[in-house]
C-alpha cells in the first residue's frame, strides 16, 4: 500500500518542475521525484524509533487484548534504477527493490478472554517488495501531462505472496511563477482495494516577499518548507504513512497468510542536510498518531478485517541518507 502512494505522488509532484522548466521533461521529471521523495533515490537508506503507547485490540470484533508496546522500529532500504529510456527521453522504465525491518518489544498484556496479563516475546518481521514501473510524458490540451503504470510484487522472509498494480495519470491545470495545481487520477488494480479509483491533487505555492513556500500534496502531506543554513531545508507539518507487511499466523482463531495495514499520521520537523550534489541527509521528529491498524486474510479488503486495535499518540525519532547517483551541481 505505501509503495502505490509513493509512486502516485511521485509523478504529482513531478508536475511543479515540468511546468515552469524548459528543460527536457523527462529529466526535469527525475530532479522533483528524488527532491521531494527520498526513496526513490538510487539508493536510500532509513531508520525509525517510534516511542512507547499502549493499545486497545478487537478480534473479529470482540474484545481481544490490551497492552503496552515497549518500543517500536523500523529499517527501510530502497534501490531504483532506470533500465530503458526512449531516443525522445519521454519514455522511461524503472526497476525498484525495497525492503523493511520492524521490531516489536513488549510490556504487560492483558487477555480479555482468559483474564490473564502475560508478555510477549520480541517480534521481528521482514518485508520486502519488487517492482517495474513505465512512466511516459505527454501533453493535453497543450499541459504537460504524465502517464504511469506500476507493477508490483511482494512477500516476507517465507515466500511471495501477491502480484499488485496501478495506473496513473496527472496533468497541470495552473501553472504561475508561485503557484501550480495539478489533478489526475489513480486505477487500482489490486481485488483487496476498498476504493478503485481515486482522485489525486497537489498544490504547491511560494508566499509572496517570503523564504517559505507550502506544499500539498492530496492525501498525503502539508509542508511549509524554507532553506535554513548553507545546503539545508527546514519543513514543519504533516504527513500521512501507510506501513503494511505479512503475517504466517498458525493459532486456534488464526491459520494461514494475514496482512496486517497500519495508517499513520506523522507531525513535527524535518532537517535536510545536502553534504554532496549525490548525498542528502535528513532528520525528522515529532508525534506518531496511529489512525488505523487491520490484519486481513492475504487478498481480501481491509473493510473484511478479522483483527484491529487503537494506540496512543507517540513519539519518533526518524533519520535517513540517500545516495542519487545521476545527480549533477
Amino acid at each position: 500500500m505505501r509503495a502505490k502512494i509513493i509512486c502516485v505522488l511521485v509523478v504529482c509532484a513531478s508536475l511543479k518542475t515540468m511546468a515552469q522548466e524548459k528543460e527536457v521533461p523527462m529529466k526535469t521529471l527525475g530532479k522533483a521525484i528524488v527532491d521531494k521523495f527520498p526513496t526513490t533515490r538510487t539508493l536510500d537508506v532509513q531508520y525509525e524509533q517510534l516511542g512507547p503507547t499502549n493499545y486497545d485490540s478487537d478480534l473479529f470484533g470482540n474484545n481481544f487484548e490490551k497492552g503496552r508496546i515497549e518500543s517500536h522500529n523500523r529499517f527501510k532500504a530502497a534501490f531504483n534504477l532506470p533500465f530503458y529510456a526512449s531516443k525522445s527521453k519521454r519514455f522511461v522504465l524503472t526497476a525498484s527493490l525495497r525492503y523493511k525491518y520492524e521490531s516489536y518489544s513488549f510490556g504487560s498484556i492483558y487477555n480479555y478472554n482468559t483474564t490473564q496479563t502475560y508478555t510477549r516475546n520480541t517480534e521481528d518481521i521482514h518485508y520486502w517488495a519488487g517492482a517495474v514501473s513505465a512512466t511516459y510524458v505527454s501533453s493535453l490540451f497543450k499541459k504537460p501531462v504524465i502517464y504511469n503504470a506500476t507493477a508490483t510484487v511482494d512477500g516476507n522472509e517465507d515466500n511471495l505472496q501477491r502480484l499488485k498494480g496501478f495506473v496513473s495519470a496527472v496533468i497541470v491545470l495552473k501553472r504561475t511563477p508561485s503557484t501550480t495545481i495539478t489533478i489526475g487520477a489513480l486505477a487500482m488494480l489490486d481485488p483487496s482495494s476498498i476504493i478503485p479509483v481515486t482522485p489525486l491533487f497537489t498544490l504547491n505555492h511560494k508566499f509572496k516577499d517570503s523564504k517559505w513556500d507550502m506544499d500539498f500534496i492530496m492525501p498525503q502531506r502539508l509542508l511549509f518548507r524554507r532553506e535554513l543554513l548553507e545546503n539545508g531545508r527546514i519543513s514543519l507539518g504533516t504527513e500521512l504513512n501507510s506501513e503494511s507487511f505479512y503475517l504466517n499466523l498458525n493459532t486456534s482463531n488464526l491459520n494461514g497468510v494475514y496482512e496486517l495495514n497500519q495508517l499513520e499520521l506523522k507531525s513535527g520537523i524535518t532537517y535536510e542536510y545536502c553534504f554532496t550534489p549525490k548525498i542528502i541527509a535528513f532528520v525528522k521528529g515529532g508525534v506518531n498518531n496511529v489512525l488505523s491498524t487491520r490484519i486481513t486474510e492475504k487478498g481480501e479488503r481491509t473493510s473484511r478485517y478479522v483483527y484491529d486495535h487503537k494506540e496512543d499518540a507517540q513519539g519518533y525519532f526518524r533519520v535517513g541518507i540517500s545516495y542519487n547517483l545521476f545527480q549533477r551541481k
